[in-house]
């Protein structure tokens, strides 16, 4: 058994059992991965697939344990090739980075010219997605660091800590009628249309249960996964807005626009760091979760992942 052969079942596994897609995504053919397999479970003298011609159709029994042992085989030799890098290569090499647009964008360049300063050595690659492809990337090593206010809590696979709290903000045109209220009620938004995230970015899901616990359906005119795409909108008399505050910091941009806090009808919103469970995190890792927060450091970010701290515990 080797290497190759254990990409191969996981790659597998995860394309939903279509071998074509797993050969593209490992740039080789589909025999080749298809022989391999076989391979594998002829050395173990079990089937890790059950069968339908030559489609795979599920994981059988013993598949799952030997995927659970795959599993960790391969993330020991990812931590294997991270100590390598760490002792040879005096911190230089790749941080990469899954998050969302709003982290990218309003939470993350400081933190990032910080680092780089630090590690002039270390290059910086940042992947931007959903809540749950930022935590997908993190557990298939496309990422050694997630950051993401939805989902990352909801993956065994990962390790994560609190990060920052934020709240929801409305935007809206400075002659506005809303502008003049000193404290806006639900039942005054739900009356507009409104502009705001896709349901599964940047705590919509807290917006939407407010509302439903009042019995309110609002009015959603537009809705996008980009702060600046949601302000364009509102500048063009769409609606008004509803975004996270760190969107609108005072940069000098944002002056056409009116903003009032909204965390007394949402709620506060967590933002929540993820590793990899038992993965091996070399100096610059540790260094750019300090930066990111002054809620971790390298002592708890190490106690996390043995498993020996809880959100209370910061």
């Amino acid at each position: 058994m080797n290497l190759h052969q254990f990409r191969f079942v996981q790659e597998a596994v995860r394309r939903n059992l279509n071998l074509t897609e797993a050969a593209k995504a490992l740039h080789t053919s589909q025999p080749g991965v298809s022989k391999a397999i076989i391979e594998l479970e002829e050395e173990l003298g079990v089937e890790i697939f059950a069968r339908h011609g030559k489609r795979l159709k599920r994981v059988t029994e013993p598949g799952q344990h030997v995927l659970k042992s795959i599993e960790l085989i391969m993330r020991e030799v990812g931590n294997l090739k991270r100590i390598g890098e760490q002792f040879s290569a005096e911190d230089s090499g790749t941080l990469s980075i899954a998050t969302t647009h709003t982290q990218a964008r309003y939470v993350l360049p400081v933190p990032v010219a910080k680092l780089r300063e630090a590690y002039p050595k270390v290059n910086v690659s940042l992947h931007q997605g959903s809540p749950d492809q930022v935590a997908r990337m993190v557990i298939d090593e496309v990422a050694e660091i997630g950051i993401a206010t939805e989902s990352l809590s909801d993956y065994q696979e990962l390790v994560t800590l609190p990060c920052y709290e934020w709240q929801h903000v409305l935007v809206l045109p400075l002659n506005h009628p809303l502008v003049k209220k000193e404290r806006i009620h639900l039942e005054e938004l739900a009356a507009e249309p409104i502009i705001t995230y896709h349901p599964s970015f940047t705590g919509r899901t807290r917006i939407d249960t407010a509302f439903a616990s009042k019995k309110l359906v609002p009015r959603i005119a537009l809705e996008a996964i980009d702060s600046d795409v949601i302000k364009t909108y509102v500048r063009l008399g769409l609606g008004i807005g509803i975004v996270a505050e760190m969107a609108v910091r005072d940069d000098g941009s944002n002056t056409d626009l009116a903003v009032r806090p909204l965390g007394h009808l949402f709620g506060p919103n967590l933002a929540r760091v993820a590793f990899k469970r038992s993965a091996y995190l070399r100096n610059f890792v540790y260094k750019f979760a300090e930066l990111l927060s002054d809620r971790l450091d390298r002592n708890l970010i190490a106690k996390a992942m043995t498993g020996h701290v809880n959100d209370y515990e910061l």
